[in-house]
């Protein structure tokens, strides 16, 4: 028999809370595959496939709206989704260490009592533009890719 899971099970599972999973259903996004015969929601192995694509199109950005003519498309590609989110996530990492090694580098100065330099908190500001610049951009691109995705 397929493993089930009934909505605080998944709640718990997931990090979503019960109510996140019942406004799902109520709206028409993520609804269980069974109920008891209470009305209990019961959730199966493809209930939790689905909702782990709903959660990867949150992740890039789209409203609910948008997830659920996505996902009622014939061309949502879950690899594709998984692509964005991998690329995603390496931009991230890569400005993340960028400005941890300019921390480091302040802090050791710090530490040395060594004058901090106009340049010193000038590249701090500029990494800190540059990543927040580049989420958006990031966002965008990705917005605009799967976009492009989808009316293929």
């Amino acid at each position: 028999m397929e493993p089930q899971w009934k909505v605080g099970e998944l709640a718990r599972l997931t990090g979503l809370t019960i109510r996140t999973l019942r406004y799902y259903d109520q709206i028409g996004l993520f609804s269980p595959s069974e109920y008891t015969e209470a009305g209990h929601r019961l959730y199966n192995q493809a209930d939790l496939s689905r909702l782990q694509q709903i959660l990867s199109l949150k992740e890039l950005g789209l409203s609910l709206e948008e997830i659920r003519s996505a996902l009622a498309g014939t061309y949502y590609d879950p690899s594709r989704v998984i692509s964005l989110q991998i690329a995603r996530l390496k931009e991230n990492i890569q400005l993340q260490q960028t400005m941890l090694q300019e921390l480091e580098h302040v802090w050791k100065m710090m530490q040395q009592n060594r004058p901090l330099t106009l340049d010193d908190f000038t590249r701090l500001l500029e990494l800190t533009k540059k990543r927040n610049e580049k989420y958006f951009i990031s966002w965008e691109h990705s917005l605009d890719m799967l976009g492009d995705y989808l009316t293929e």
